[in-house]
């Protein structure tokens, strides 16, 4: 599989600085040491420092114990008549930049062209199975708008890690067992019996919204009155599972619709009795679980909770701490490597209870991982919206797709870090401009598409001839050359931080680059030779952008 630069190229001049140091320190110029830093190369933010740049002499300095820059001096010595390099610069106290031949770069164009659409996907990491549970909301209502951000960021990083090359599978955690189930059941029952002309006492924790309504409606649409008559408790039975069914079979419609498919939905009721009582045991054995005031008690303080946490009430019933602790030992004993959970940041406090449990059960809590999704705030108008206009309720995902499209509410989902509080614009996610990002990417898909249609016209297509890519010379040309190969280090910078964002913004800047160099250079009208090479330049840019806005869920539109 192609990596591109960042893998062959970057691969080389690492390599090209070990046998440096290594020669530097045999001939006695530098101390001796097995203890050197990684050496890390970065993609400068402006071209005029180079292709890649790193900051190993001045990590290396102390161990080396001389200056940074005459590090960066020996090393520069030994490798800069590599003809794969241009040049070597040192900046400021021992920064190197490195610039790559015209003729590397024009052949990692040629191995990223002959790729085809499989530019972007890396090298499997041949790693443990990561697993990666999102959403997991309550079936019990629709799916509102904190829920959307975190099925386009939970998708959008399995579809990253998967580029990346990471062997992942996703998981939807059905809550469907406790409370809430009881609750829907009676609040479908109140709306059932209202709805066929009874006079009932709306349930003090039911639920009010409309699509409880709408479920009610559906069971008598379809089965009439046949459960007025049954017995209070059979009748709550027979609404809870048809609720159930109901409620479950929308949320999936709606992740469907949003571009989100799961790998396997698992449900909490599988847990409850055995496989809870089960971890319970274990623990209580351990001594992590005490018994106090007739209840149970997980010791997590001894891993730095703020105070310990109760498993099993009173009553006997357990808490939801109590099923999470078993379904996390479940998910651990099916052989995942690392659980990567996102859950909303009002459960914080959660997570060192988790670990502390998965510590006492003998696994790695450092491979639990929990991602935080900050809060939501829509906005229409410059004023914050708070209700929905059409049930008076917070607004639903089914809603923001149906007023902004699916496309740009999950890129806008995903255009800030999920870790920090995100304003959605709703009117300009609607504008169909270059202020509206999604739209001003998928217009240069579009572009190039329109490119090709009317390249077929005047009788100019690629075939089967290998491009002439070094007749391209100039700065838009290269420059936008330069951004495309960028984009397999974007991938695994992305998959390393869980950081969709940045394929987010990489594809606005590619998308930028792309209308720069569609304004600077014609691509009908000049040399055949060169025609040709910058139609395949425009190929290579549309299969980067469809593939970046692939792995953001967003579609890649041929017309606009």
């Amino acid at each position: 599989m192609l990596g591109g630069k960042n893998l062959e190229v970057k691969e080389k001049i690492i390599g090209a600085i070990k046998i440096a140091v290594k020669s530097a320190m045999e001939g006695g110029v530098l101390k001796n040491s097995d203890d050197l830093p990684e050496i890390v190369l970065e993609v400068p933010p402006r071209k005029e420092f180079g292709d890649f740049s790193t900051n190993f002499a001045m990590q290396s300095a102390k161990i080396f114990r001389t200056s940074p820059r005459k590090i960066a001096e020996e090393i520069k010595t030994r490798i800069e008549s590599a003809a794969w390099l241009d040049k070597i610069e040192i900046a400021g106290a021992g920064f190197m930049n490195f610039y790559l031949s015209r003729d590397v770069i024009y052949q990692e164009l040629a191995n990223i062209y002959g790729a085809g659409e499989n530019f972007g996907q890396l090298p499997a990491k041949n790693n443990q199975p990561i697993q990666i549970e999102y959403v997991s909301a309550n079936p019990t209502g629709l799916l509102h708008v904190g829920h959307g951000r975190g099925a386009a960021a939970g998708s959008a990083i399995v579809n990253i890690l998967r580029a990346a090359g990471y062997d992942v599978e996703s998981e939807f955690y059905i809550n469907d067992a406790g409370n809430q189930m009881e609750n829907l059941a009676k609040s479908v029952n109140a709306r059932y019996l209202e709805l066929l002309g009874k006079n009932v006492d709306f349930p003090e924790n039911g639920y009010h919204g409309a699509d409880i309504i709408d479920t009610a409606k559906k069971i008598i649409e379809r089965d009439g009155d046949k459960y007025l008559g049954l017995p209070e408790e059979e009748r709550l039975k027979i609404l809870e599972d048809l609720a159930y069914a109901d409620k479950l079979a929308e949320l999936k419609k709606d992740l469907s619709e949003f571009q989100v498919e799961f790998d396997s939905w698992f449900s909490e009721r599988t847990l409850h009795p055995d496989k809870v009582n089960a971890a319970i045991k274990i623990l209580r054995d351990k001594g992590a679980i005490y018994e106090k005031d007739g209840a149970l008690w997980l010791n997590s303080t001894k891993h730095g909770d703020e105070k310990d946490r109760v498993v099993v009430r009173e009553n006997g019933v357990p808490t939801y701490l109590a099923a999470d602790i078993a379904y996390h030992k479940n998910k651990f004993e099916r052989g995942f490597g690392t659980l990567i959970n996102l859950w909303g940041a009002d459960h914080h406090g959660y997570i060192a209870r988790v670990k502390a449990a998965m510590t006492e059960l003998g696994f790695n809590a450092d491979n639990l991982k929990i991602l935080l999704l900050q809060m939501v705030s829509l906005y229409r108008g410059g004023e914050l919206v708070k209700m929905s206009k059409r049930t008076g309720e917070s607004i639903t995902l089914r809603e923001l797709m149906e007023e902004v499209g699916t496309d740009a509410a999950r890129y806008f989902f995903l255009m800030r870090s999920i870790d920090s509080q995100l304003d959605f614009d709703l009117d300009l996610a609607k504008k169909q401009s270059s202020e509206n990002p999604v739209y001003y990417i998928q217009y240069a898909h579009a572009r190039i598409c329109s490119i090709f249609r009317q390249a077929a016209e005047v009788g100019l297509s690629l075939g089967n001839n290998p491009p002439q890519f070094e007749l391209m010379t100039t700065d838009a040309e290269l420059d936008l050359v330069s951004k495309i190969l960028e984009y397999p280090d974007e991938i695994e910078k992305a998959a390393a931080e869980f950081a969709p964002q940045r394929i987010a913004r990489y594809a606005y800047d590619l998308a930028a680059q792309f209308h720069s160099f569609y304004r600077d250079c014609r691509i009908l009208g000049v040399g055949r030779e060169l025609a040709h090479a910058r139609l395949a330049l425009v190929r290579v840019t549309g299969h980067t952008i469809k593939h970046s806005l692939g792995l953001l869920g967003v579609s890649a539109p041929q017309s606009m």
